[in-house]
C-alpha cells in the first residue's frame, strides 16, 4: 500500500512543480505585457524590476495554484490511467478512494498553506506591490531627444535636436524654447553643438552649449506694461552652460503607510476591524440625516392639524386634499414654505448621498476581501476534486487533452467568479454568494465526476454515446410509424401492379 502512495504521490508532485512555474511564467508575461510602458525608457535599475517581478508572483499565486491544481491532477490520474495502473490498482482489491486518500491529505495541506498565505503573507505582498507600483507607474521617462522632434519631459522647456552622437551625449543643431517666464515661447536658444553631462548628485542636467545665439524678450525680462512693439535682445556666444532641474525624474520611494488602509492590504483581524469602524460611520452618517429632515416632514402636521390628546398624533380631517386644513388666508406662503423645505431636504440627500455612498462601498470592498481568504484554499481543493476523477476518466496524460480539458474547466470557474464577484462589488447580490458562487455551482460536478470515476463509468466513451443515439432514434421511427428500409418488404413485382381486361 506504501508503495502505491509513493507512487501517486510522486506522479503528482512532478506535474504539480512544472504547471506551476508554466502557469507563473505565463501570468507575469500577461503583467509585463499590461505595465511595459510604464516600465521602459524610465531608468529603472535591474534590481527594481526583478523586486516588483517577485512581488508580482507571490500576488499571482491566488490564481497560480488553483489552475496548476486542476491541470496537474488532470495529467497525473490521466497518466496513470492510460499506463494501465489504475487498473492494476483497482486489481489488486483497492478502491480509487483509498489510493487518493495521501494525496488529499497533500492536497489539504495545499490549502491549509495557502489559507495561511492569503491572510498573513498576502496582505504585506500586497503593500509593497501596491506602493512599488504606485511609484513606478508616477514616476517620468528619462530625458531622451530624438532627432528632429520636440522633448517637452523637463518642465518649462521644449528642446530639439536635428541629430546627436550614436551614444546620445553629443546634440547638434539645437533649439530651445523657454517658457518659464512665460507661456509664450518668447525666449529661444540656438546653437550648433551642445553635450551632456549630469551634476554629482544627478539632481541637475549640465548642458555645454557651442557657437550660438540667445533672444530674449525684454518685455517679459523687464516685466513692463504692455507695448504692441515686440522687442528682442540678441547675445551671442561661444560656449556655455545650460542648467536642467532634474528633480522631477528622481526615483522616489513612497511612504508605504499611506496604503495600509486598503482592502487589499488587510488579513482578518483587520478586516474585522475596520469593518466595524465602517459600519459606525455609516450609522451616524444614516441617523445623521434622519434627525436632521425628519422635522421638515412633520412640520405640516404639527403646525396645522389639531393632534389626538390622548395618542398625540395629528389627526386628518381633509376629503380630498390636504390644503384644505390650511385657512385660505394661508395657503400661499404654506405652499411657498413647503416647497422651500423641501428644497432643502433635496439639497441634503444629494449632499449626503455620495458620503454614504463612499462607505457603503468601502464596507462591500472589505466583505469581499474577507471572504476571499477562504475560497482561495477551498477553490484548490474544488479543482482538485474535479480534476483527479475527470483525468482517471478521460484516461489520457500528457500536455493534449488534459491541458484543454484544465483550461475549458478554469475558465468555467473563472468566469462565474468573476461575474458574480462583480454583481456583489455592485451591490446586487450578497457578498458571500458573490464570492462562493463558483464554488457551490462547480461543487456538484465535482461530486458527480468522483462518482464516476469510483464506479468506472465510461463517462467520455464516443462509442457508447453514438449507440445510445441511435437506440434513441430507432426508438423514434417506431414511435412515429417509420420502417427501416433495411427490414422493409420487398416491392411487389410488375405482374401484380397491372389487372387485364377480359
Amino acid at each position: 500500500m506504501k508503495k502505491i502512495h509513493l507512487l501517486i504521490l510522486k506522479s503528482f508532485i512532478r506535474p504539480f512543480i512544472v504547471t506551476f512555474f508554466i502557469v507563473m511564467f505565463v501570468l507575469l508575461m500577461l503583467f509585463l505585457f499590461k505595465y511595459i510602458d510604464d516600465l521602459i525608457g524610465k531608468g529603472f535599475e535591474w534590481y527594481v524590476i526583478l523586486e516588483l517581478l517577485a512581488y508580482q508572483s507571490a500576488v499571482q499565486i491566488s490564481m497560480a495554484m488553483p489552475l496548476s491544481m486542476l491541470l496537474s491532477s488532470i495529467m497525473t490520474f490521466g497518466n496513470l490511467g492510460e499506463s494501465y495502473e489504475l487498473v492494476a490498482i483497482k486489481a489488486a482489491g483497492i478502491s480509487l478512494r483509498k489510493a487518493m486518500m495521501p494525496l488529499f491529505i497533500l492536497v489539504g495541506l495545499f490549502s491549509g498553506g495557502a489559507f495561511l498565505f492569503s491572510d498573513y503573507i498576502l496582505p504585506i505582498v500586497n503593500l509593497k506591490m501596491g506602493a512599488l507600483l504606485y511609484d513606478v507607474r508616477v514616476k517620468q521617462t528619462d530625458f531622451l531627444v530624438k532627432p528632429g522632434i520636440f522633448n517637452n519631459t523637463i518642465p518649462g522647456y521644449s528642446i530639439r535636436a536635428k541629430g546627436k552622437s550614436p551614444d546620445g551625449k553629443v546634440l547638434y543643431d539645437l533649439m530651445i524654447y523657454d517658457h518659464k517666464l512665460s507661456n509664450t515661447a518668447s525666449n529661444v536658444l540656438l546653437a550648433k553643438e551642445g553635450y551632456i553631462y549630469n551634476s554629482p548628485d544627478n539632481n541637475t542636467m549640465i548642458l555645454k552649449l557651442k557657437d550660438g545665439v540667445r533672444y530674449e524678450d525684454s518685455r517679459a525680462r523687464k516685466a513692463k506694461a504692455y507695448n504692441p512693439r515686440q522687442q528682442f535682445t540678441r547675445f551671442y556666444f561661444k560656449e556655455t552652460e545650460q542648467k536642467f532641474d532634474m528633480s522631477a525624474f528622481a526615483w522616489k520611494r513612497t511612504d508605504e503607510n499611506l496604503f495600509k488602509s486598503h482592502h487589499a492590504m488587510l488579513n482578518l483581524r483587520q478586516l474585522r476591524l475596520y469593518t466595524d469602524s465602517n459600519a459606525v460611520k455609516m450609522d451616524s452618517l444614516r441617523n445623521t440625516v434622519q434627525r436632521e429632515i425628519q422635522s421638515y416632514y412633520f412640520y405640516f402636521n404639527d403646525y396645522y392639524q389639531p393632534k389626538n390628546p390622548i395618542t398625540g398624533i395629528p389627526e386628518v380631517n381633509y376629503t380630498t386634499r390636504f390644503t384644505e386644513v390650511i385657512p385660505k388666508d394661508s395657503r400661499s406662503a404654506a405652499i411657498g414654505s413647503a416647497l422651500s423645505q423641501m428644497r432643502y431636504i433635496k439639497d441634503v440627500l444629494n449632499t449626503k448621498v455620495g458620503e454614504d455612498s463612499f462607505y457603503r462601498d468601502k464596507d462591500i470592498r472589505y466583505k469581499i476581501e474577507f471572504q476571499r481568504k477562504f475560497t482561495l484554499a477551498v477553490s484548490c481543493l474544488l479543482l482538485f476534486s474535479i480534476g483527479a476523477p475527470l483525468g482517471a476518466i478521460i484516461r489520457k496524460g500528457g500536455l493534449g487533452l488534459p491541458v484543454v480539458v484544465a483550461i475549458i474547466f478554469f475558465l468555467i470557474y473563472h468566469i462565474i467568479s468573476t461575474v458574480s464577484e462583480k454583481a456583489a462589488k455592485e451591490g446586487n447580490i450578497d457578498t458571500f454568494w458573490g464570492m462562493w458562487m463558483a464554488i457551490f455551482v462547480l461543487s456538484p460536478l465535482a461530486l458527480f465526476l468522483t462518482y464516476k470515476a469510483a464506479t468506472d463509468s465510461s463517462l467520455f466513451d464516443i462509442e457508447q454515446y453514438r449507440l445510445r443515439a441511435e437506440r434513441i432514434l430507432a426508438w423514434v421511427k417506431a414511435r412515429l410509424g417509420i420502417r427501416n428500409r433495411k427490414t422493409a418488404e420487398p416491392p411487389k413485382s410488375l405482374h401484380d401492379n397491372y389487372t387485364l381486361s377480359p
